[in-house]
């Protein structure tokens, strides 16, 4: 039991490491659309999230990519192929990057107070079909099992914790989400002085300032001035 609870820690662990690598991608979408999220969805599928602008319809898309990398998955694990585990790994390797979309998109929703009550409705439900297919997979204990085993119970891991903040009140989680930016502006303002210090000596060394400087030498007494100074 302990080992259990140790794994599952480290899973949602690396789930929470995806999902800020996948809130920069989301956020970089912004201003570079063409190249938002190529690694795990398709060109077709990025022109189509780039067209959905509003939460609920971008959340509806994601549940519809995720389905249908399920349905890939579910048809490579009907016939035993050699060389299909590679497959399979990428298909739940892209599968999770978009449950993590998914919540990327709806925190990012709630932080602008937008209403998301339809889409994390349509999540809830698609997640819950999900999660009994992907333990059905793993309970079927097919013979390549340990080549793609670490994969599935990621996305089985994710696909919980997704649904999990799909059910919860969405009040609650925005006041969670605010918390949490809160808390994090405050950790990086409090890194900024020393930093700022730092990168100031840095600049202020480059560029000689604070440096105490000779006066060249001279053969004029003092007081005394060149004659073009008189």
């Amino acid at each position: 039991m302990r080992c259990f609870v140790i794994v599952l820690l480290l899973l949602r662990a690396q789930r929470a490491a995806r999902v800020a690598a996948c809130a920069l991608l989301v956020a970089a979408s912004a201003a570079m659309p063409a190249l938002a999220e190529r690694d795990f969805l398709t060109q077709d599928e990025v022109e189509k999230v780039r067209e959905a602008q509003e939460p609920n319809e971008r959340l509806k898309l994601y549940v519809l990519f995720a389905r249908q990398r399920l349905d890939q998955l579910q048809q490579l694990m009907a016939k035993d192929k050699p060389g299909r585990s590679l497959m399979i790994r990428q298909l739940l390797e892209d599968y999770t990057n978009i449950i993590d979309a998914i919540d990327t998109v709806s925190d990012d929703a709630l932080r602008r107070k937008a209403d998301i009550a339809e889409g994390a409705n349509t999540v809830s439900a698609a997640e819950k079909r999900f999660a009994a297919q992907l333990q059905k997979a793993i309970d079927a204990q097919p013979r390549d099992l340990d080549m793609y085993e670490l994969e599935l119970k990621n996305a089985l891991s994710d696909t919980t914790d997704s649904m999990e903040l799909a059910q919860e009140d969405l009040g609650r989680r925005s006041t969670e989400i605010a918390s949490k930016d809160s808390e994090e502006k405050k950790r990086v303002d409090s890194m900024k002085p020393a930093d700022d210090v730092k990168a100031q000596k840095a600049e202020d060394a480059k560029a000689g300032v604070g440096t105490p400087t000779r006066k060249p030498p001279t053969l004029y007494r003092p007081g005394e001035k060149p004659a073009s100074q008189q």
